[in-house]
C-alpha cells in the first residue's frame, strides 16, 4: 500500500508547494510512498522560521546538558523504534535489512555520543599577557543547513543533525530526493524529544533546486554535504562568495592493496566486504584492489570463489548480502561503465550481468564483478563508478605502487593487508587519503574523524570535536585592572 508523507516545514507537518512524485522500492519497483517536492519558497519559509525559533529562550538559553537530555531522548527514540526504521530504509534504498539495521542502531550511537560531547565540551581559561582575564568560548553559528545522499541516509542524517543540535544550531535538511524518509522519521522522533518548532525542518525535493536555495539562502551560516563531486564543487563555489564555513564528504575511487606477506583468509573477505557489501553503492568501496604478483593468481582465484558465493537478493532476507541497486537508471550507469572497462582491453572475470531468475526481473539488481587486465590509467580505474565492480591490479614494485594508488583526484580511504606493521605504517603514512584501514576494512567509530583529501572533500564529521564545526569562536577579555588604561592619561 503506497503511503502518502508529509514534510516538515517551519514547524509545521503539511505538503510542500512542488510537484507531487513518488519513490519505490529497488527490489521490484514497486511505488512506496508518495509526497510533494519541496521548493526554493519552502526553503525561504524553513529557513526564516529556524532564524526565529534559534533566538527564542526555549532553545537560545539551554544549557548544554539540557541539549545532551535532548539528544540522549532522540537516542532512545530511535532505539525504540528499530525494526520499524529499519524497515523504512530498506524500502527506501533497497539495502538489506540487516545491513539497515546495523545503519538505525549506528545512527542511535551517534546521538547518544555527541549528547556526551555536548555535556562535557569545555571552553579555556587562556594564558593572560596583561592584567586582564581571557577566554575563548564557542557560540552556535545559526541556521544550518544539511545535505544528504540515498545510500546510508539515517546514519549520514545523524552525523550531521547530532552535533548541529548538540552546538544549538537550527538544521533545515533536504534530504535525497529519492530517499526521503529517515530524515522525515528522524524529525517526528526529535519533535517527540521535545526539539522546539522550527528548530529542525525537512525539505525533501531536487538538489538543482532545493539544495541550491539552501545554500544561496543568506540566513544560512554553514552547509553539510555528502554527496557527489560535481555537486559538491558547485556547492563550494556559492558558499566562497558567501564566506560561509562547509563541510564535504564527497566521492572515492579507494585502493585497497595486499602485499606479498598477508593473511590471505583475511585479505580475501577484506576485498569482498569492502567493495560488495552495500552492493559497492559506498563512497568508500574499495574499488581498486593492489594485489602483489607473488600472491596475485591465488588472491584472484579465491576472490572470485568468495564472490560467487554472494548471495544476491531479497532485502527482507536475513541470509542476503547483496540486494539491488537503488534504482534501474543507476544499475545502467554501472552496466555502461563495465563496457567501457572491456572497450579499455579490461577482461571480466566474473558478474559484469544482471541474475537471472524471476526473483530479480522487476529489481535494479546486478551481479558482484571482478575485472583484470586494465592500467590504473582506465576510466573505469579512475572514476567513482558507485557500484559492486572492483578491477584487480597486480604489483611489484613498493614506489610504483604508491604511485598509482595516489595517482587519483579522490582521496578518501584506503585499506592494506600485511603482516608486517613497519611496511603498513611506512605505506600508510604514504597513501593520500583520510582513512587507512590495516588488515580491516569499512570499520567505523563516531569518536574518530572522517573525512577526504583532494576531491573527496574538506572538512570532517564524527569525533568529539564534531560539534565545533557548528559554532564560532569568540574571545572574551575581564579587565582586572584597579586603575584607568593609561593611554589616555
Amino acid at each position: 500500500m503506497t503511503e502518502k508523507i508529509k514534510s516538515l516545514i517551519g514547524g509545521e507537518w503539511r505538503d510542500a508547494s512542488g510537484p507531487e512524485y513518488a519513490t519505490h522500492y529497488p527490489a521490484d519497483g514497486s511505488t512506496v510512498a508518495r509526497l510533494h517536492a519541496a521548493t526554493a519558497e519552502d526553503v525561504d519559509q524553513a529557513v526564516r522560521a529556524a532564524e526565529r525559533a534559534r533566538q527564542q529562550p526555549g532553545w537560545a538559553r539551554l544549557r548544554p546538558h539540557e541539549r545532551a537530555g535532548m539528544l540522549n531522548r532522540i537516542a532512545a527514540g530511535i532505539r525504540a523504534r528499530g525494526e520499524e526504521l529499519a524497515q523504512l530504509q530498506r524500502l527506501d534504498n533497497g539495502k538489506p535489512i540487516n545491513e539497515t539495521r546495523a545503519l538505525v542502531s549506528s545512527a542511535a550511537g551517534t546521538f547518544q555520543y555527541f549528547a556526551a560531547a555536548a555535556e562535557t565540551m569545555e571552553d579555556a581559561i587562556t594564558p593572560a599577557r596583561g592584567d586582564y582575564l581571557s577566554m575563548s568560548v564557542h557560540a552556535p553559528l545559526g541556521v544550518v543547513g544539511a545535505i544528504t545522499p540515498w545510500n546510508s541516509p539515517i546514519a549520514s542524517e545523524a552525523q550531521k543533525l547530532a552535533p548541529a543540535l548538540a552546538a544549538g544550531c537550527a538544521v533545515v535538511f533536504k534530504p535525497a530526493e529519492i530517499t526521503p524518509r529517515m530524515a522525515i522519521e528522524l524529525a517526528r522522533i526529535a519533535q517527540e524529544a521535545g526539539v522546539p518548532d522550527g528548530i529542525l525542518s525537512v525539505l525533501p525535493g531536487k538538489g538543482s533546486i532545493v539544495g541550491d536555495a539552501l545554500v544561496r539562502h543568506p540566513l544560512v551560516k554553514r552547509i553539510a554535504f555528502t554527496g557527489g563531486t560535481s555537486v559538491g564543487l558547485g556547492l563550494a563555489k556559492i558558499a566562497a562568495e558567501k564566506l560561509m564555513p562547509v563541510s564535504l564528504e564527497l566521492g572515492g575511487k579507494s585502493p585497497t592493496i595486499v602485499c606479498a606477506d598477508a593473511d590471505l583468509d583475511h585479505a580475501v573477505a577484506g576485498v569482498l566486504y569492502g567493495i560488495f557489501s552495500s552492493s559497492g553503492e559506498s563512497c568508500i568501496a574499495g574499488s581498486r584492489a593492489f594485489v602483489h604478483a607473488s600472491v596475485y593468481e591465488e588472491f584472484k582465484s579465491r576472490l572470485i570463489a568468495g564472490a560467487k558465493a554472494l548471495r544476491v537478493g531479497d532485502p527482507c532476507s536475513e541470509q542476503t548480502q547483496m540486494g539491488p541497486l537503488v534504482s534501474i537508471s543507476h544499475r545502467e550507469s554501472v552496466e555502461r561503465y563495465v563496457q567501457m572497462g572491456v572497450e579499455e582491453g579490461g577482461k571480466v572475470l566474473l558478474g559484469g550481468q544482471r541474475p537471472q531468475g524471476d526473483v530479480y526481473a522487476k529489481g535494479s539488481y546486478y551481479l558482484p564483478t571482478i575485472l583484470e587486465g586494465l592500467p590504473n590509467t582506465a576510466r573505469m580505474c579512475q572514476e567513482e563508478i558507485f557500484g559492486p565492480v572492483v578491477a584487480l591490479l597486480p604489483w611489484t614494485d613498493e614506489a610504483d605502487l604508491l604511485a598509482q594508488c595516489n595517482d587519483s583526484v579522490y582521496g578518501l580511504a584506503s585499506g592494506i593487508w600485511t603482516r608486517d606493521y613497519r611496511a603498513a605504517w611506512r605505506i600508510g603514512s604514504a597513501l593520500d587519503t583520510g582513512t587507512v584501514w590495516i588488515n580491516t576494512y569499512k570499520m567505523f567509530s563516531i569518536s574518530t574523524p572522517f573525512g577526504g583529501t583532494k576531491l573527496s572533500g574538506i572538512g570532517r564529521e564524527k569525533g568529539r570535536l564534531g560539534i565545533l564545526e557548528y559554532t564560532g569562536q569568540k574571545s572574551f577579555y575581564w579587565g582586572l585592572n584597579e586603575s584607568p588604561l593609561p593611554w589616555s592619561l
